[in-house]
C-alpha cells in the first residue's frame, strides 16, 4: 500500500528555504548548505506529482543549491590581494533576507486590515440645540477679583505693546500724499498765461510753482510747447535768466 504524505504548501522556493532554516534553527548568515540542500531535495521528491509549472521554480532553486553545495566542497580560493573570494552563499542569503522582509511586511499589512475590519464609524447625531448651547457667563463671578489697580496694569501693558509696534524712525515721517499734476493741464495753463504775457522769466515761472512735482511738470510742459513751436526761449549770456516769448497772439 502506497504511503500518502500531505505536504505543507509554500508560496515559492524561498518560502520553503526559510521554513527549513526555521525548522533547523540555523543562522541565515551561516547556512549549513549540505544539510539544507538534502532536506530541500527530499521535499522536491515528494512534490514530483504536483503541477510542473509550480515544480519548475523549485527545481531551479534545487539546481542553485546543488551548485552552491559543490562550490562549498572546493578549497577556498584567494584573490591577488590575499583576500578570500566571496562566499557562494552570499547571493542566496541576500535573496532570503529580502524575501523575509517583504513577508513580514505582508503579515503586518494583513494584521492592520483585520484590525480595520473591527472598527466602526458613526456619523455625529448631536441635536442642533445641544450643539448651539453656550454656557452662561456669570459676570459677577468673572469680575470678582478684578480691581482698579489690576485694570490699570492691564491697560498699561496693552499700551506698551502698542508702542513697541511703532517704528521709531518711520513714525516721524510725515504723511505722503500723491500730487495730481497733469502735463496737459499745465500746457494749457502756460498757453493761457502766454496769451497775456508775451515775454516772461523762466525763473519767475518756476518760483511761482508750489511743489517740486509741479516744477518738474512745468519744465516738461515748456519743452513740449517749444517742440510744437508755441514758444521760444532766449538767453543773452551764460547764467543769465532765460526769457520765454510767446508766438501766440493775445
Amino acid at each position: 500500500m502506497e504511503l500518502t504524505v500531505k505536504l505543507q504548501v509554500f508560496e515559492g522556493p524561498l518560502d520553503l528555504l526559510l521554513h527549513l532554516l526555521d525548522k533547523n534553527k540555523v543562522n541565515i548568515y551561516d547556512i549549513p548548505i549540505v544539510e539544507i540542500t538534502n532536506q530541500y531535495m527530499e521535499y522536491i521528491r515528494e512534490m514530483k506529482r504536483q503541477d510542473l509549472n509550480v515544480m519548475s521554480e523549485f527545481l531551479v532553486m534545487a539546481a542553485t543549491l546543488i551548485d552552491i553545495k559543490s562550490k562549498m566542497l572546493l578549497p577556498k580560493q584567494e584573490t591577488e590581494d590575499g583576500e578570500e573570494t566571496e562566499d557562494p552563499r552570499a547571493q542566496l542569503v541576500a535573496q532570503l533576507l529580502e524575501y523575509k522582509m517583504y513577508k513580514c511586511m505582508a503579515y503586518e499589512l494583513k494584521d492592520r486590515q483585520m484590525d480595520a475590519e473591527r472598527v466602526l464609524f458613526k456619523a455625529p447625531t448631536i441635536p442642533k440645540e445641544v450643539a448651539a448651547y453656550e454656557e452662561p457667563v456669570d459676570l459677577e463671578e468673572l469680575m470678582a477679583d478684578v480691581t482698579l489697580s489690576r485694570l490699570n496694569n492691564i491697560f498699561q501693558s496693552i499700551m506698551r505693546k502698542q508702542e513697541d509696534k511703532i517704528d521709531p524712525v518711520r513714525s516721524k515721517f510725515g504723511k505722503i500724499e500723491k500730487e495730481e499734476v497733469s502735463l496737459s493741464d499745465k500746457m494749457s495753463y502756460l498757453l493761457e498765461y502766454a496769451r497775456y504775457h508775451p515775454r516772461f522769466s523762466f525763473r519767475s515761472l518756476l518760483e511761482a510753482q508750489s511743489s517740486k512735482m509741479e516744477i518738474i511738470v512745468t519744465f516738461l510742459a515748456i519743452l513740449e510747447l517749444m517742440k510744437g513751436s508755441k514758444i521760444t526761449i532766449t538767453q543773452n549770456h551764460i547764467f543769465d535768466d532765460i526769457q520765454i516769448e510767446s508766438k501766440i497772439a493775445a
